[in-house]
């Protein structure tokens, strides 16, 4: 089970056939050099696989979106976004991680 759930969550999510260890990672700053180096080298550090990505430049601006598998990572979620939170300001980016299955709820209409 991934690092991030609940016990009740981990149930609700097996029952709905959820892969409750894939997260869904957006990266959104200017555009620059390195960008994808430098949050895949993160991941890579945490022992988290990227499953698909998809970047686009919007004008002077860099987006990206991750679907990662976070189920080697020895962190915990919360470890993990504190590691983000570090990154974004260091890298001046703003990288937000969270599950797959919030994403989509957040995205449904």
């Amino acid at each position: 089970m991934p690092f991030f759930m609940q016990e009740r969550d981990k149930v609700i999510y097996r029952l709905m056939g959820k892969n409750m260890s894939h997260s869904v990672i957006s990266v959104v700053g200017k555009d620059r050099i390195g960008i994808v180096y430098d949050v895949s080298k993160i991941l890579t550090e945490n022992r988290i696989s990227i499953i698909n990505i998809s970047q686009q430049l919007m004008g002077e601006f860099f987006t990206m979106i991750i679907l990662v598998d976070t189920a080697q990572c020895p962190k915990s979620r919360q470890e993990m976004l504190d590691i983000f939170a570090q990154a974004s300001q260091a890298l001046a980016l703003d990288i937000r991680m969270q599950n797959e299955a919030l994403f989509n709820a957040m995205h449904r209409i």
